[in-house]
């Protein structure tokens, strides 16, 4: 697992214009196959535990799961790390809303679409919906976020909103707070409830 984020940190590195040697040794030494390609850490977190609770160890499979900081990267990973790049096959998750990103970035790395799957709105959206919004409730209550969650609800713009969006919303408004609920969520979802994009990902891997 270190060597694997040693491998994430020096494509990161390549990514902003560092150089490509570090990536590509490490990638051949840790026999590197796969690169999910993820918009942030929330997905991240995500992905790991649920690749956790189905007692898979992705880095000993030769696979990478990257955060990229965004959408619009997308173009960028891929053409490092898959065909114009080391070759590794890609996969990932993406936004309904950042699709066009992804197509268009994965078009000019000449790598397939297919192996990707799409959140309707987001991650946690798809979390929210498959838990239900008073199951969520539940959770936030017992990580002690119960007070920060009623003033949340207490502020004007929120009146009104579906329970699910508010959730969601709410989940954004503090650093840290979408990647610790992202693991959260998946750890309680039921194994019939995973949500589809989420389960059809770690069904190709």
């Amino acid at each position: 697992m270190t060597e694997m984020r040693a491998f994430r940190d020096a494509v990161d590195v390549w990514a902003t214009g560092g150089p490509d040697g570090p990536a590509g040794d490490l990638a051949v030494r840790l026999g590197v196959r796969t690169a999910v390609l993820l918009e942030g850490l929330s997905d991240l977190a995500a992905v790991e535990a649920l690749a956790a609770r189905r007692g898979r160890d992705l880095a000993a499979e030769g696979v990478c799961v990257v955060p990229m900081g965004g959408a619009m990267s997308v173009g960028r990973y891929a053409g490092l790390l898959g065909p114009p790049g080391l070759g590794l096959r890609l996969t990932g998750l993406c936004d309904e809303g950042e699709r066009g990103f992804y197509e268009r970035g994965l078009e000019r790395a000449r790598a397939p679409y297919r192996g990707f799957f799409v959140c309707v709105t987001d991650l946690e959206d798809e979390l929210i919906r498959a838990l239900g919004a008073a199951r969520v409730e539940e959770i936030v209550q017992a990580e002690g976020d119960l007070r920060a969650w009623r003033t949340f609800l207490r502020q004007p713009a929120h009146h009104g909103r579906p329970r699910q969006q508010q959730l969601r919303r709410f989940l954004g408004t503090k650093r840290g707070r979408k990647i610790r609920y992202g693991r959260l969520l998946v750890e309680a979802l039921d194994p019939q409830r995973i949500p589809t994009p989420l389960d059809g990902l770690l069904t190709i891997l």
